[in-house]
């Protein structure tokens, strides 16, 4: 039944991307300029999650290189790699100059002059959740650097602007805003039909099914692809011609689990006590919640911080927020 499983994945990059011709195009128009050798804004796409930003991102750079010998790039996903060593290291690997690189002994500074007299020819960063960097002063240092331009990818505007500081603000301000808002019920379908197509033997499943599958992922192409996979696993495993529909229904909570799984798995260490003291408590306030986080940490962080870290999980339906301010409450979100 299943001809391609890498189709299936949510990081395959197809050859043709549906309903986003207009980010395309206005993201191919930002970055144009470094094809002709100056610098480009940096170009800044937000919007929920499982809307296709970090797939067009990569479509869009990938579609540029066709057309020049000389364009490299790399993706960084500031999640996992969110100490500025990590994320420098990430860049410098891009342009294979981490060799002699030593985690331990290799001075912070030394990776970013490293990356100025390296980067000779046009470089575009994709900087996945750029929201979780710890120091984003690195985002001042790397717009500095000649031929280099950025793609930054969060949730929310304010994830990101909001606590800059005035120098790397007057700097980001220009930045182009592209938003990607949530697929309708056409657009969802119009992308299980391709991954139907190229990943599943025909009559696998007809258009009902990949019309309720749109339904149930709710406008996230994340969730509709996870959904299918799973479905398509499951039929196959049971020796099934098709996909029923009721495969379909039993396929959602259980593509739910995983992709909350799988964001539980890449939580920094910080935000893992904190999800760990909600698992512990049915609902907790903020001065509380950061009270026991303290006493589990050695380097606590900011009270800001946390309201972005807890931000992050709100976001990422691992957790839910009720009330305002002093009167607010934090609890575990339950996948149903």
């Amino acid at each position: 039944m299943i001809l391609d499983a890498r189709v299936l994945q949510p990081e395959f990059i197809p050859q043709e991307v549906k309903h986003r011709s207009a980010e395309v195009g206005h993201l191919s128009d930002t970055l144009r300029p470094v094809m002709d050798g100056n610098h480009a804004e940096t170009s800044f796409l937000y919007g929920p999650s499982g809307t296709g930003k970090t797939c067009i991102a990569q479509y869009t750079v990938e579609r540029l290189r066709e057309n020049t010998f000389d364009l490299t790039h790399q993706y960084v996903n500031c999640w996992e790699d969110y100490t500025r060593f990590k994320t420098l290291y990430r860049i410098l690997d891009g342009i294979s100059s981490t060799v002699d690189i030593h985690r331990k002994s290799t001075p912070k500074d030394e990776l970013l002059e490293r990356l100025r007299r390296n980067v000779d020819d046009p470089y575009i960063v994709i900087l996945d959740e750029v929201d979780q960097l710890e120091d984003k002063s690195l985002l001042y240092d790397l717009y500095r650097i000649p031929n280099l331009a950025m793609i930054l990818i969060a949730n929310r505007e304010e994830d990101v602007f909001a606590h800059l500081d005035d120098r790397l603000n007057s700097r980001l301000s220009s930045s182009v805003r592209i938003r990607f808002g949530r697929y309708n019920l056409t657009g969802l379908t119009a992308i299980l039909e391709d991954r139907v197509h190229w990943g599943l033997v025909d009559g696998t499943l007809d258009q009902e099914g990949m019309e309720l599958i749109a339904d149930k992922a709710a406008g996230d192409a994340r969730k509709a692809i996870g959904i299918l996979r799973n479905a398509a696993q499951t039929a196959s495993y049971n020796n099934l011609d098709a996909i029923p529909h009721s495969v379909i229904e039993d396929s959602v909570s259980e593509t739910k689990s995983e992709i909350q799984q799988k964001t539980i798995d890449k939580l920094t260490d910080d935000q893992r006590v904190l999800y760990e003291i909600l698992t512990e408590d049915e609902e907790i306030d903020p001065a509380t919640l950061y009270d026991q986080y303290t006493d589990r940490v050695d380097d606590a962080k900011s009270k800001r911080m946390v309201r972005n870290y807890l931000a992050k999980l709100e976001h990422y339906n691992l957790i839910v927020s009720e009330g305002q301010t002093k009167g607010r409450i934090y609890r575990l979100k339950r996948v149903c």
